[in-house]
C-alpha cells in the first residue's frame, strides 16, 4: 500500500493551544500585493524559487529540456522535472516542496491554479496545490490529492476556495509524491505552465466542515481543521482539501465561543455551535463547543518520601524521562499540552478517546512498588480508563494488563467536576502470562465520554 509522506496536507482534530508564544500571523495587517499569475513557464518567474520539504529528495527538481508542454527543446521550451528516487536510495523515497515568491502576490482576480503534468509511469500524484510558503505559518493552504497522471500531458486545475482571502500569498505551488510500490526503480514527473487563472465555469458545489463535539476550558484557543470543498467544472467534480481560514464563521453564542482570526476563542461556560460559509454557500457540518471552568485548585500535594516513589509527572518528585505524552497511534484524536492550575504544572488531554504515554527508551522497574497513583480532573464524563504495558525481555512483543475502568461506583471512584485521586494497588490489575513489572514501557489512558482531562501526580510508589 502506498505510503504518504508525513508533510502531506493532514486533516487533524481540533487542537487547543494555550499560552502559545510568538505573534499570530492572522494579527498582521494585510494589504493587496503584486498581481502576477505566472509561476513557471519555460523557466521560473523572476522572483520564484524552489524549496524542498525537510527529509525529502532535495535534488528532485530540475529544469528539463527534453519534455515541455506545447513546446520543443530547440526552441528553448523547458519544464520542471521531478524525480522520485528508487526504493532504498540515499536520496529518500519522497519528493516534495514548494515554489515560493520573494514578494507576496495578489490572486483576487483568479479562481484557480492551472498547470500541465505528465509522468513516465501511470501514477497517482499524492498532492498538488498552493498556499504553503514553507515557513510553518501558512494560512491558506489548499490542495488536491490522488491526481492521476499518465505519459500524456494532463491539464490540472486546483480551485482557490475563496479568492478574496488570497491577496498576499507567497506559496505559489506545492507538490508531494511518495514512491509507489509498483515502481520500485523510481520514476519521473514533469510539470509545466504553472499559473493562476480565471475559469468562468468553475463553481462551488459543496463546502464541508468536519462535525465534531468538543469540550474545553474557558480561556482555550482552539484550532479549526477538517475543511474541504467540492467544486464543479462542467461535468467534473474537483475535491479540494484546504485551510479552514478560507471559511467565514458564525457562532450560535459568541459569549461562549466565537471564531477570531481563524481560531475558536472559548470565553464562557456553556455550549455554542460554530457554522461556516464559503463564498456565501453554507458548509455542511458544524463544530459544537462546550466551555467549562477549570478547577479552582490543584489536587493535594503528595507527602510520600521520594525514596518510595517512581514519578512520571509531579511537581513534588523528580520525574523519569518520558519519550512522549501522546504516542502517534492510528485513530487517536487526543491532543496534549502543559497546563497550570495555580502554581502547579500538569498535563491537559483534550478530545480524548485514548492516548499512549510512552517511555520505552527508559523502561520503569516497578517490581518493588505496591501502587500506581494518578490524580485526574474532568469537568464532564462518566468514566476514566487506564492500563499498563510491559515489554518482557524474553518476548519480542509487548503484553498489557486488562483495562481498569473507574466510574462513580468503582474503587477508587471517578467523579466529574472534582479531582479524583486514583490510588490503584498493583494487585488489582489482571495480568497476562509473562507479565514483568520490571520492564514497564507504556501507560494507556482512555475514556468513552470524558473528552477533557487534567492529569497530575502520576507515579508508582510503595
Amino acid at each position: 500500500m502506498k505510503q504518504l509522506v508525513a508533510f502531506l496536507f493532514v486533516l487533524s482534530v481540533l487542537a487547543p493551544q494555550l499560552g502559545c508564544s510568538g505573534r499570530d500571523p492572522m494579527d498582521l495587517e494585510v494589504s493587496r500585493a503584486k498581481i502576477d499569475p505566472v509561476v513557471f513557464d519555460d523557466d521560473y518567474s523572476p522572483d520564484v524559487y524552489f524549496q524542498a520539504f525537510a527529509q525529502t529528495n532535495v535534488v528532485a527538481v530540475q529544469l528539463d529540456s527534453v519534455y515541455a508542454y506545447n513546446g520543443y527543446a530547440p526552441d528553448g521550451a523547458r519544464s520542471l522535472k521531478i524525480n522520485i528516487a528508487p526504493g532504498g536510495s540515499a536520496l529518500g523515497s519522497y519528493s516534495g516542496g514548494v515554489l515560493t515568491s520573494v514578494a507576496s502576490r495578489d490572486f483576487l482576480d483568479y479562481n484557480a491554479l492551472s498547470f500541465w503534468a505528465r509522468a513516465d509511469r501511470d501514477i497517482s500524484l499524492d498532492l498538488a496545490g498552493f498556499g504553503n510558503d514553507n515557513t510553518g505559518t501558512s494560512l491558506y493552504e489548499a490542495s488536491r490529492s490522488g491526481i492521476p497522471l499518465t505519459r500524456d500531458w494532463q491539464h490540472i486545475i486546483v480551485p482557490i476556495p475563496n479568492p478574496s482571502k488570497l491577496i498576499a500569498e507567497r506559496g505559489l505551488f506545492t507538490f508531494a509524491e511518495g514512491l509507489e510500490e509498483q515502481y520500485p526503480d523510481g520514476y519521473d514527473i514533469w510539470v509545466d505552465e504553472i499559473r493562476f487563472v480565471k475559469v468562468d465555469s468553475l463553481t462551488v458545489f459543496r463546502p464541508t466542515l468536519r462535525s465534531v463535539n468538543r469540550q474545553y476550558f474557558v480561556g482555550s484557543t482552539v484550532n479549526l481543521d477538517g475543511a474541504s470543498t467540492v467544486f464543479q467544472l462542467g461535468n467534473t467534480f474537483l475535491p479540494v482539501n484546504h485551510s479552514p481560514n478560507y471559511f467565514d464563521f458564525e457562532s450560535s453564542d459568541p459569549s461562549v465561543a466565537k471564531v477570531i482570526r481563524g481560531r475558536v476563542q472559548v470565553s464562557g461556560v456553556g455550549k455554542a455551535t460554530i457554522t461556516a460559509t464559503l463564498q456565501g454557500y453554507p458548509a455542511i457540518g458544524s463544530v459544537s463547543v462546550a466551555g467549562y471552568e477549570p478547577p479552582r485548585a490543584a489536587p493535594p500535594t503528595p507527602t510520600l518520601p521520594a525514596s518510595d516513589v517512581i514519578s512520571l509527572w509531579s511537581d513534588t518528585y523528580p520525574n523519569v524521562t518520558v519519550d512522549t505524552w501522546r504516542a502517534d497511534w492510528g485513530g487517536v484524536t487526543t491532543q496534549v499540552e502543559d497546563y497550570t492550575v495555580g502554581n502547579r504544572h500538569m498535563k491537559l488531554y483534550s478530545s480524548l478517546n485514548w492516548v499512549g504515554i510512552d517511555f520505552l527508551n527508559k523502561k520503569i522497574d516497578a517490581s518493588s512498588m505496591t501502587h500506581l497513583h494518578v490524580d485526574v480532573y474532568a469537568p464532564a464524563g462518566t468514566n476514566f480508563k487506564l492500563k499498563v504495558v510491559s515489554f518482557p525481555s524474553q518476548l519480542t512483543h509487548s503484553v498489557e494488563t486488562q483495562e481498569k475502568i473507574f466510574n462513580a461506583t468503582s474503587t477508587p471512584a471517578f467523579h466529574p467536576g472534582s479531582w479524583s485521586s486514583l490510588e490503584i494497588p498493583l494487585t488489582d490489575f489482571q495480568l497476562p502470562t509473562d507479565w514483568d513489572w520490571s520492564r514497564i514501557g507504556e501507560l494507556v489512558l482512555a475514556s468513552t465520554d470524558a473528552q477533557l482531562v487534567l492529569v497530575d501526580n502520576l507515579y508508582w510508589h510503595k
